[in-house]
C-alpha cells in the first residue's frame, strides 16, 4: 500500500509540474505583454519598463519560470492585475463557498445516484426501471439555471423555507451555513445524480453478466450478497473515476449555481477574471482545479483496492 501511495503521489506531482509549465507558457510566453495589463492602458514607456522589471519579465524565460515555480511552492500566486491585491487572498475568500457547495452536493448526488442506479439495474425492464430512466433523461436534459431558479422560486420565495441567496461561513454559524446551501446543493445534486444513476445502472448490469457472478449464484449465495458484495463493489469503479474528475472540474465550474444563489465562489471569480483579463487569477484557478483533480484521483485509486478485489496495489 505504501509503495502504491508513493507512486501515485509522485505521478501526481509530475502531472502538476506539467500543468504549471503549460500554464506558464500559455499565459506568459505566448500571451500579450502582461506588464501592459498590469500597468494599465495609459502607462508610459518608463512605467512599462519599471513594471516589467518588477514582474521579472525582463529576465530570460527559464529564470521567469523558476521564480514562478518557487513562488508557487511558497503559496505566492502573485497580485491581481485589476485589484492589485494578492491572488492568494482572493482565492481564500472564494474557495470556502465553492468547496462547501461541491462537497455537500457530492455526498447527495453520489448516494442518490448509486441507490437509484442499483434499483434500476436490479429491477431492469420493470416499471420502476422505466420510471427511473425517464427521470434520468429529464435530469440530464434540464439546464442548471432552470433547476436553480425553480428551486429558488418554490422554496425561497413561495414557501420561504430557505434563504434565496448569500453564504455564511460554517465557523460563523453552522445552522445558517446549512440553510444557505440546501438549495445550491439540491441544484447540483439533481443534475449530477441523473448522470451517476445512469452510470451505476450500466456498470452494474455489465458486472452482473460476468462469469464470477454466475458462479456465485450457482454456489447458492443469497441474491443480496451477490449484488452488493460481489457485483456493486466492482461496478463502482467507473463511478468513482467519474466522481474524482467531477470534484476537480466543478471547483471552477459552478458559475450558474453560484450566480443564482449569490455564493461568490470560485466560479464567479473565474468569470470576472476572464472578463477583465486578470491573468494571475485565471492561472491560480487553473492550478487549484488541477490540484483537486489530481488529489481526488489519488484518493479514488486507493479506494479502488477496497472496492474491487481484482485491483492489485503491488
Amino acid at each position: 500500500m505504501l509503495r502504491f501511495l508513493i507512486r501515485r503521489v509522485v505521478f501526481g506531482v509530475v502531472v502538476l509540474w506539467i500543468v504549471t509549465l503549460g500554464v506558464f507558457l500559455l499565459f506568459f510566453a505566448t500571451s500579450k505583454d502582461p506588464a501592459a495589463r498590469f500597468a494599465g492602458k495609459s502607462a508610459t514607456a518608463d512605467t512599462l519598463a519599471l513594471v516589467r522589471h518588477k514582474l521579472g519579465l525582463d529576465q530570460p524565460l527559464t529564470v521567469q519560470y523558476w521564480h514562478f515555480l518557487t513562488r508557487l511552492l511558497k503559496g505566492d500566486l502573485g497580485f491581481s492585475f485589476v485589484t492589485q491585491t494578492p491572488v492568494t487572498d482572493m482565492i481564500k475568500s472564494a474557495l470556502p463557498a465553492s468547496l462547501s457547495l461541491i462537497l455537500g452536493a457530492a455526498v447527495i448526488w453520489l448516494i442518490t445516484g448509486i441507490v437509484t442506479g442499483v434499483l434500476s439495474a436490479t429491477k431492469a425492464r420493470t416499471l420502476l426501471d422505466r420510471g427511473i430512466t425517464a427521470a434520468v433523461l429529464v435530469g440530464i436534459s434540464m439546464p442548471a439555471f432552470v433547476v436553480a431558479l425553480t428551486l429558488a422560486f418554490l422554496f425561497a420565495n413561495k414557501i420561504q423555507i430557505f434563504p434565496a441567496s448569500g453564504y455564511v461561513a460554517i465557523q460563523q454559524n453552522p445552522v445558517q451555513w446549512f440553510q444557505h446551501l440546501v438549495l445550491p446543493w439540491l441544484t447540483l445534486a439533481l443534475l449530477q445524480s441523473a448522470i451517476y444513476t445512469r452510470l451505476t445502472r450500466g456498470s452494474l448490469l455489465d458486472v452482473l453478466g460476468e462469469d464470477y457472478i454466475r458462479t456465485a449464484r450457482a454456489k447458492g449465495l443469497p441474491e443480496n450478497r451477490v449484488i452488493y458484495r460481489h457485483g456493486l463493489r466492482s461496478a463502482l469503479t467507473p463511478v468513482l473515476t467519474q466522481f474524482g474528475v467531477d470534484i476537480g472540474v466543478l471547483i471552477g465550474g459552478t458559475l450558474v449555481t453560484e450566480t443564482v444563489f449569490g455564493l461568490q465562489g470560485i466560479g464567479q471569480l473565474t468569470v470576472r477574471s476572464l472578463t477583465t483579463g486578470d491573468l494571475p487569477v485565471i492561472m491560480a484557478v487553473v492550478l487549484i482545479a488541477s490540484f483537486f483533480v489530481v488529489l481526488a484521483n489519488i484518493i479514488v485509486d486507493v479506494v479502488y483496492s477496497f472496492l474491487d478485489p481484482r485491483v492489485r496495489l503491488e
